[in-house]
């Protein structure tokens, strides 16, 4: 019970900010391209309160941890927030805004991704103290979580983001009959997962991503 309880500890901030700073940024760039809904509702923000879903961003995330520590193995953590409300058709361009309004969640994780990276290179910099390893294991969390979250919405599945990045890419017969996928899309992604054939798209694309974290921050 210790060890899982500091395992919450540590996965908790970066969880958090993970799921709920993914769909800010879909809000913000929504309104760049010219529509206010989610600023309108008080989404665009950076308070992880006004975007925390209790099932998506608490219950499965602990579930999967706690599920990882009885198996003893590390299982794929990830988790969702109340998603931001978008009207595309608000948009200046619906269909071409819909690649850059998408695309903004997985950029937000990227960017977090780094800036964990280089709290990770600071806190192994740092000289042993009561909060180097704690500060680094958050780190690396951190960096772990946003990898998958990223890679996982880059899945070319409505509804997901690669989804409506695919949707705004193909031409528009093919990508009206591709987005008729999307309510069936969970559906599917939970297929995915308990077949293992998800596994199949994260786990060789995290190992290139991370290679690439510690190419660069010369871990």
């Amino acid at each position: 019970m210790e060890g899982l309880i500091q395992t919450l500890a540590i996965y908790a901030i970066p969880v958090i900010f993970a799921i709920t700073l993914h769909e800010a940024a879909h809000g913000y760039v929504a309104r760049h391209f010219g529509d206010p809904t989610a600023w309108q509702q008080g989404r665009i923000t950076l308070n992880p309160i006004r975007h925390v879903d209790p099932v998506g961003t608490i219950l499965v995330p602990v579930m999967i941890l706690l599920a990882s520590k009885i198996a003893g193995s590390s299982g794929i953590l990830f988790g969702w927030a109340k998603p931001v409300p978008v009207n595309f058709g608000r948009l200046r361009n619906p269909k071409k805004d819909m690649l850059w309004v998408a695309a903004a969640g997985p950029g937000a994780n990227l960017v977090m991704a780094l800036g964990w990276a280089l709290l990770l290179k600071l806190a192994v910099a740092m000289p042993n103290n009561a909060y180097s390893y704690p500060l680094a294991e958050m780190a690396r969390a951190g960096v772990n979580v946003n990898t998958v979250l990223m890679l996982l919405n880059l899945l070319p599945l409505p509804p997901l983001d690669g989804g409506r990045i695919a949707v705004s890419l193909l031409p528009h017969r093919a990508a009206w009959k591709f987005a008729q996928i999307e309510p069936y899309g969970f559906v599917i992604l939970l297929l995915l997962l308990f077949t293992g054939l998800l596994d199949f798209w994260l786990i060789p694309l995290m190992r290139i991503f991370l290679s690439f974290i510690k190419a660069v921050f010369a871990f």
